[in-house]
């Protein structure tokens, strides 16, 4: 069992978190590439929609293992967040970090009232945390050919009557 913990990210921790999101992303590495996930972050971090609060990271002896945030954005003018990316280093997927991070930022989420959480993600991960076709909640995606991996999770503060077209944070169209 790791003895892991999961915190806000501090400036410092921008270079491990570059670092990690580049390990879990890297497919089949290119010289002088890096994947667009490393790139969003850094985007992220520079607008608006930014919320530090939901900016988190895992913690294995020190080491920054995982990361994972939620960025502002709308479903036609309703505030609702954006996840993504999760990322976990390669060697301890499926050790239960990516798990605690959803667990930790959904917690977070819902603690500071944020009504819809939706994403783009596995279809055979994302539903144990509550994540459903977003469509099920009226929920219409960037991109109709995202289908069932288009999902969202409503929290607490959920009101039925956000629905509409989902838009993420700027830097989501640049990918």
């Amino acid at each position: 069992m790791l003895s892991l913990l999961i915190r806000r990210e501090l400036p410092a921790d921008v270079d491990a978190v570059r670092q990690v999101v580049e390990a879990a992303f890297t497919r089949q590495p290119l010289p002088g590439s890096i994947p667009v996930e490393v790139a969003l972050v850094d985007a992220l971090r520079a607008t608006e929609e930014w919320i530090p609060a939901l900016s988190l990271v895992a913690e294995v002896d020190g080491k920054i293992v995982g990361y994972v945030v939620c960025s502002r954005a709308w479903a036609d003018g309703h505030l609702v967040l954006g996840l993504g990316p999760l990322a976990v280093l390669p060697e301890l997927q499926r050790a239960g970090v990516g798990s605690a991070l959803m667990h930790a930022v959904l917690g977070e989420a819902d603690a500071l009232g944020e009504p819809l959480v939706v994403l783009l993600g596995h279809t055979d991960y994302y539903p144990r945390f509550g994540f459903r076709p977003a469509t099920e909640l009226g929920i219409v995606s960037p991109d109709a050919e995202w289908g069932a991996h288009f999902q969202a999770r409503p929290m607490v503060t959920y009101d039925p009557a956000i629905r509409g077209r989902f838009r993420y944070a700027a830097p989501f169209n640049d990918l």
